[in-house]
């Protein structure tokens, strides 16, 4: 037996990652399209609601304890040294730029593997439900602060521009509440 490490080129764990990708946003969106046949619009959404929001809490909490254990308080700028649950680098979209919007500090990706998919299934709206995990890890991360959905591609923009914002009193009661509405966060 040969303990040689098999290296793989950048292209090959790029399709793997998409692989995994796109697994994800058809396990979301099958979760998501049952719970609405089953149970309704309106009690399928909030299940959804409750189910991407325990999700996101998982990863921010998460995240919190990776940062916090190297000394580092949770703050926007050390979120991706949090590095068991971050998006991956490679994979889930073309490309990523930093860009600045109105004097805000945005990141933009570019064909969102997700995204795609859900367009290719004509469900951007039920798959754009999944992409609330943004601002409820961060707000697990961090209550003062969120991470939202400037542009959305599943929303029909060309691409993904996310902001990191400070949060508001009524934000946080409402996340922190259950069985409330905290969708409204992510605009």
């Amino acid at each position: 037996m040969s303990n040689k490490k098999k290296m793989i080129s950048l292209n090959e764990a790029k399709r793997e990652v998409e692989v995994t990708s796109k697994r994800i946003a058809l396990l979301h969106l099958s979760y998501a399209k049952i719970l609405i046949e089953e149970l309704g619009e309106e009690k399928g959404r909030e299940l959804i609601a409750k189910a991407i929001k325990d999700y996101g809490v998982r990863i921010g909490q998460r995240t919190k304890k990776e940062v916090t254990d190297k000394g580092l308080s949770p703050v926007p700028e050390n979120f991706t040294r949090g590095e068991s649950l971050r998006v991956p680098k490679f994979g889930m979209h073309d490309r990523i730029e930093t860009v600045e919007v109105d004097g805000e500090t945005r990141s933009r990706a570019y064909g969102c593997v997700l995204g795609k998919l859900w367009k290719e299934y004509g469900e951007e709206k039920l798959g754009r439900l999944y992409c609330y995990v943004d601002p409820a890890k961060y707000m697990a991360y961090n209550p003062n602060c969120k991470l939202i959905h400037a542009k959305a591609l599943p929303d029909g923009d060309k691409y993904c521009e996310l902001a990191v914002r400070p949060t508001t009193k009524r934000e946080r009661r409402d996340f922190s509440a259950k069985n409330k509405d905290w969708f409204y966060i992510d605009k």
